[in-house]
């Protein structure tokens, strides 16, 4: 049978003739074919933005393609990188090692080499550096936190690749939080002896155990008393643990005391959102690798217009060379960039309305919707609604009062005050950085 990337080759032959031009080389020729399961074929765009799109103008032509491709049971999903990176983690990519070990392929393109370093993460990069020195010797557990996007995901793996290359001796186990939690579910629901012991020794018969996204073990009692006792089985073993989370230890909500506490024992760092300078040195360090020919101006004006993920300012600058390419330019304009960052605006404000951005408050608080409009003057509501107003001040374009009308029927004045107010917290409050850097993505998702 035909690999997987010659079938969808097939597909986009079919695409082709089926729609314009432009819209295929903007949104369906970048997309890559990454797996096919149980007759869903998982496909990956090239950014959330155009996730939304291809879904929103050309389900139906890839549908098509795929039933006379693959067979008439065969279905898709589409996928952003970010997922991407996620599914790849939960497959668990593994290769033998001395006839029964599991080892994780960490991404090559992730090493310390590749990580630009500066003022706001410094120190999490000397921290992630001397742990994989000396693994199990310094800075145990290491416990890494910082909002979406700011290169949590990059330094774990940066560790996984050094630790590889300078100590392949070593047993490494890498795990999303929900893997881990999985795991522990099955193993339970078994009901033998054999899957609890087979469970313990995947976990604790290691030199390093990596878990990203430490935060959800939050609210689940039986797989924390679990980790408790996995945590301190490795690190009374000087095993090297390595934790991530978007936010630190003490709050992680019904977090046990203990497993704070522990997670507290080494070293916590944080990665802020990177800087001016910085994000300059991360979009030139990007455009370095991937050959891309870019003014510094054009470089100037991504980094300026988007300052709380490196993952959308990195998609944005492949958006803007590929543009660039698509018109037969030999480099990238300031007038491509103000196009592609134009177009992402706009493909996120067809989805966008009040409703959305605070259903993804009330989400992310976990509040009730009718609490955030209405009167409640309590601090657990009062601060989300603040940031609820910001949003949609700052991400629509929609006059004082009509925000004022929908939440609740409040003055203009008020509505100012609250967003003024979580303006004045941003320049110094990093907790509130990461969060609104969260909403954000979890807004332009939804």
């Amino acid at each position: 049978m035909e690999d997987l990337n010659s079938l969808w080759q097939k597909v986009l032959q079919k695409l082709e003739v089926s729609v314009s031009s432009v819209a295929f080389e903007l949104w369906l020729k970048p997309i890559e074919a990454l797996d096919l399961v149980d007759n869903t074929l998982i496909i990956v765009a090239q950014s959330a933005t155009a996730k939304n799109q291809i879904l929103k103008n050309h389900q139906r032509q890839i549908e098509d393609g795929i039933r006379i491709v693959f067979n008439d049971d065969t279905k898709f999903e589409l996928i952003t990188p970010e997922e991407k990176e996620l599914y790849i983690q939960e497959q668990e990519t593994t290769e033998e090692i001395n006839g029964d070990e599991e080892r994780f392929e960490f991404n090559s393109k992730y090493t310390f080499e590749n990580f630009v370093v500066g003022k706001s993460n410094q120190f999490v990069y000397a921290g992630a550096r001397a742990v994989a020195e000396n693994p199990g010797k310094k800075f145990n557990p290491l416990f890494i936190y910082g909002g979406v996007g700011l290169g949590k995901t990059h330094l774990l793996h940066a560790i996984g690749n050094y630790i590889m290359q300078f100590s392949p001796q070593l047993r490494i186990k890498y795990v999303t939080c929900e893997k881990f939690t999985n795991d522990y579910i099955e193993s339970m629901l078994s009901r033998d002896e054999e899957s609890k012991m087979e469970f313990r020794e995947k976990y604790r018969n290691v030199d390093v155990l990596m878990v990203d996204d430490i935060q959800f073990l939050s609210k689940k009692e039986g797989t924390q008393e679990e980790f408790f006792h996995t945590f301190n089985d490795l690190h009374q073993n000087n095993k090297q643990i390595i934790l991530t989370s978007d936010r630190p230890p003490k709050e992680i909500a019904t977090l046990a005391e203990r497993l704070a506490s522990r997670f507290s024992s080494g070293l916590i760092q944080d990665i802020q959102m990177p800087d001016f300078e910085t994000r300059i040195a991360i979009l030139r360090k990007k455009a370095q690798q991937e050959h891309f020919l870019i003014d510094d101006d054009v470089i100037e004006f991504i980094a300026d217009k988007i300052s709380t993920n490196i993952r959308e300012m990195e998609a944005l600058l492949s958006k803007v060379h590929f543009f660039a390419t698509l018109l037969g330019k030999k480099s990238a304009s300031l007038q491509d960039a103000k196009d592609a960052i134009a177009e992402n605006f706009e493909a996120q404000k067809e989805n966008l309305s009040m409703d959305t951005i605070t259903d993804a408050v009330c989400t992310y608080y976990d509040v009730l919707k009718q609490d955030l409009l209405g009167k409640k003057k309590s601090k657990d509501i009062v601060e989300p609604r603040m940031i609820a107003i910001y949003l949609i001040n700052e991400i629509m374009d929609v006059p004082l009062i009509s925000i004022g009308k929908f939440f609740g029927g409040r003055d203009h004045t008020t509505i100012i005050h609250a967003r003024d107010k979580v303006s004045d917290q941003l320049k110094h409050d990093i907790d509130l950085k990461n969060a609104i850097s969260e909403l954000k993505s979890l807004i332009n998702n939804a």
